[in-house]
């Protein structure tokens, strides 16, 4: 079974966590993982590009010139897409990028996840995370004195009000509740703090 280390607010070592081999041992499953995150990054996209036809480009509906006798093609609008400031064909509209993918295969690529974390070593462990104030400086000291760096994602067992506002002001900080993790959220991050109560939670979720 893996372990992983853990520390106190001080950021002293206090002891080591069981990290369950079902859901932090298992070899990671690279289609799954680019399935899941393709999926999630896909229903980031807010959908929202449009452009016009030309049934919706202003402009008058007045044949330009007549049908016969200049020697020109046939035209009969300036709202047709050849022309500049006409119509677009084929254009972007709004429409949904969202891709539905089976709970037990987000389940399996968040396990892979988290696998490939532990394995790295890129997985800690604190006692608490319990903040006597909403103050960011609070927060960077305490990720000051754990043993990570670069992106770091928090997982707490139930949502934290204090840690969340305490982030929202770093960008290399993020947190999650260990049933609101994602796929993207563990790969984006360098290291992985998990609060010990989480541990149980995330086995529970995804076990």
């Amino acid at each position: 079974m893996a372990k992983a280390q853990v520390f106190d607010t001080a950021g002293k070592e206090a002891g080591t966590v069981d990290l369950p081999d079902s859901v932090f041992g298992l070899k990671p499953h690279r289609a799954v993982l680019h399935e899941v995150l393709v999926a999630q990054l896909a229903g980031r996209r807010a959908g929202t590009g449009s452009a016009k036809t030309r049934g919706e480009v202003s402009g008058s509906t007045r044949k330009i010139y007549r049908q016969k006798g200049t020697g020109r093609a046939r035209h009969g609008s300036r709202k047709a897409p050849i022309f500049r400031g006409g119509g677009i064909t084929f254009g972007p509209r709004p429409r949904s990028f969202a891709q539905d993918t089976p709970k037990q295969t987000r389940r399996l690529a968040l396990r892979s996840a988290l696998s490939a974390k532990a394995a790295a070593g890129q997985i800690v462990a604190v006692q608490s995370v319990a903040l006597a104030a909403p103050k960011t400086r609070e927060l960077v000291a305490l990720v000051n004195r754990l043993p990570v760096a670069g992106r770091t994602l928090f997982v707490t067992q139930e949502p934290d009000g204090v840690l969340q506002r305490a982030s929202a002001n770093l960008a290399g900080v993020s947190v999650r509740t260990a049933r609101g993790l994602t796929v993207y959220d563990v790969l984006s991050a360098d290291y992985v703090v998990l609060v010990t109560d989480a541990v149980p939670a995330i086995a529970e979720v995804l076990g």
